[in-house]
């Protein structure tokens, strides 16, 4: 896959190095939007649903051109504004379809739970011809992940174990797009599932301002208050990971895109 070991087709090079490249723009591809997610992005408007920062997005796509995955995922769906962007990349446009399209993975699936979302995700998949190696699950992300955990566990102390997790295993790309209250949590959970030089990308929450004071009980936590407590619990993430793992930055329009590569 590599001549140095980085898991990237990249010379080698240091963490830090890697890193850097891994996560620098593709001026070539630039962040024009692709048609069909232009499209959906309109349906984003008229139901009030706030889209990634285009910027986001883009570099999302960058990073994701780079790392040879053959099982990667997308935590959080939504109407299907990320999924398209990914598709155009590994598919390009149905409309004008590219003679040589670049590689895809093996397996992508797309945790999105809501049924009136994942019939749009569905048409969108159906649309690029890519039902033999796309699919959704429809599964609450929490309940996904304690499944997968359970089975990877069997599996690696049984291999002949019965049964097979909804989920291939492991992932060597995960890109989550979950709530800012939910999204600690949900990378705390989807690293687990990475496979060694797996790359997971999400976005840093946003740095709580203020004194919001502290809440007086669980049941009646104040909205600034769970933005603290989320924010508190991704420091606490990051801080784990970085011990033993690589974590890289890159600041964009809009909000901080966050790599973790999994040793």
């Amino acid at each position: 896959m590599d001549s140095g070991g980085s898991g990237f087709g990249l010379p080698q090079m240091s963490h830090r190095e890697m890193l850097d490249r891994l996560l620098c723009e593709d001026t070539e591809r630039g962040d024009s939007e692709p048609a069909i997610a232009a499209g959906i992005g309109e349906q984003m408007l008229h139901m009030s649903l706030r889209p990634l920062p285009r910027s986001m997005r883009a570099r999302i796509r960058d990073v994701c051109s780079r790392v040879p995955a053959r099982n990667a995922m997308l935590v959080g769906g939504g109407i299907g504004h990320l999924s398209a962007w990914l598709l155009d990349l590994w598919c390009g446009d149905p409309a004008n379809p590219p003679e040589n399209p670049p590689s895809h993975p093996g397996s992508f699936r797309i945790v999105e739970p809501g049924g009136k979302f994942a019939v749009i995700i569905d048409r969108l998949i159906r649309r690029h011809g890519a039902e033999d190696w796309v699919q959704i699950i429809q599964t609450p992300w929490a309940e996904l992940a304690a499944e997968a955990a359970t089975w990877s566990a069997a599996n690696a102390s049984l291999p002949d174990s019965a049964g097979t997790s909804s989920l291939p295993l492991p992932q060597d790309l995960i890109i989550i797009d979950a709530p800012e209250a939910e999204r600690a949590a949900t990378a705390a959970t989807a690293f687990e599932l990475l496979s060694p030089g797996g790359v997971m990308l999400v976005q840093e929450p946003e740095v709580p301002t203020g004194d919001v004071g502290l809440p007086s009980s669980p049941s009646r936590i104040t909205p600034a208050q769970r933005k603290v407590e989320s924010f508190n619990a991704w420091i606490e993430f990051a801080k784990q990971v970085s011990e033993s793992h690589s974590l890289g930055f890159v600041e964009l329009t809009g909000g901080t895109l966050v790599v973790v590569r999994r040793a």
